[in-house]
């Protein structure tokens, strides 16, 4: 049979999949067309907002991890949502959020290895309003999305 891995993985990355009704289902004892009419009263309150796979990421070669604290630039202190949209657009950043301290935002990057990285840090650095980067390398995940690994 094909193998259209990669070309799924992307697309899982970016949330096509869906709830098993029927295994939940069996998991609460409710019928499915309860829990089918649920789902769908909470995607549509926008409750949930996506369905997404947990992969293992060393298989699908995005095995480095890291975290970056970053320090903006005291001009972009009042709208930090403005760089955080522009890391976000990057597809080796898994999640960017604007935190207090000694640095306003921490993203969250999965690339295949240390030169992956080199460079995404580089492009990083580059936009205008960070000032300085601080990294935290990720040894070893024990838990993502709420699931143990």
């Amino acid at each position: 049979m094909k193998d259209i891995a990669p070309k799924l993985i992307p697309l899982f990355k970016e949330g096509y999949c869906t709830p098993q009704i029927a295994r939940i289902a069996k998991k609460i004892k409710e019928p499915s067309t309860t829990i089918h009419y649920n789902i769908k009263k909470l995607e549509k309150e926008g409750k949930i907002k996506t369905y997404k796979a947990v992969f293992d990421y060393e298989k699908i070669e995005k095995g480095f991890c890291t975290f970056a604290l970053l320090k903006l630039d005291e001009s972009k202190y009042g709208n930090p949502e403005e760089i955080g949209k522009k890391l976000a657009s990057m597809s080796e950043i898994e999640s960017v959020d604007i935190i207090t301290g000694d640095y306003e935002m921490i993203i969250k990057i999965r690339v295949k290895d240390q030169e992956e990285y080199y460079k995404l840090i580089k492009k990083i650095g580059s936009i205008e309003g960070v000032t300085k980067t601080f990294t935290l390398m990720s040894f070893k995940q024990l838990k993502t999305e709420f699931i143990e690994l």
